[in-house]
């Protein structure tokens, strides 16, 4: 995998690093539009534009003050086919994936924080379907890739890294995250969904009352007692009244 360009901030300790296999314009191609749809059109084609390194990295650097994560990150933008080789050696799951975090282990940890590999593939097919740009949903990767170089793990905690990685969001401008979007589908291990009780009893529906054999043949005699009582009652009545 070789890199056809990079924006490398010394001063913030940060890198964007470009694929070479990957599209600098990654936005579907249309093949005709109408005249009065060709603006719409450009300007959707422009949201899923690859953003500028540059300005990536100053995200980058953002979102790392953010969660008060030291030392060097460097993010890598890449494909899906890409990707999911470092998926398969690392994880062992055969299949691309939206972003990988690589936090720094040994020597020289303390200056270096890690590596963040993100498919634009995905992340473009993400955008499209969160209705936001693709420089927003590699925003939201960059921000899940920063927390789990410091340390988060949605797969093994009791909800903490949703909870930080959704106030981040808040204070970085952006969407919905991963755990959150997951949450609408799934609760994702270590998220407990609140019960409200109001709203589960509103969607039971109401069933008819079956009793067993001898609680029904006892409220049929009970039933039948009950009818016959008014006219026993009648006919002593009636007795009392002879002279």
């Amino acid at each position: 995998m070789r890199v056809i360009s990079a924006a490398f901030h010394a001063a913030l300790g940060t890198m964007i690093l470009l694929d070479q296999d990957l599209d600098p314009d990654p936005a579907p191609k249309a093949t005709s539009a109408k005249r009065g749809s060709v603006r719409s059109s450009q300007q959707k084609s422009s949201d899923f534009r690859l953003p500028s390194a540059r300005s990536l990295a100053r995200f980058l650097k953002s979102a790392q003050d953010a969660v008060r994560l030291k030392g060097q990150v460097t993010v890598l933008l890449t494909t899906d086919a890409a990707i999911a080789k470092l998926n398969r050696r690392f994880r062992g799951k055969n299949k691309a994936t939206d972003v990988l975090s690589f936090p720094a282990e040994g020597l020289g940890a303390e200056e270096i924080a890690g590596d963040i590999a993100i498919s634009v593939t995905t992340a473009l097919a993400q955008a499209a379907g969160q209705g936001h740009s693709l420089a927003t949903e590699i925003k939201v990767l960059i921000l899940h890739g920063v927390l789990h170089l410091a340390g988060f793990d949605h797969e093994a905690d009791a909800g903490q890294m949703a909870r930080r990685e959704r106030v981040l969001r808040g204070k970085l401008g952006l969407p919905l995250g991963l755990i959150e979007r997951a949450g609408q589908e799934a609760f994702p291990q270590g998220l407990k969904p609140k019960f409200r009780l109001a709203q589960a009893a509103a969607r039971l529906e109401p069933r008819p009352f079956k009793a067993s054999k001898p609680l029904a043949k006892a409220a049929s005699k009970a039933k039948a007692a009950a009818k016959d009582k008014p006219q026993a009652q009648a006919k002593s009545a009636a007795k009392d009244r002879r002279p």
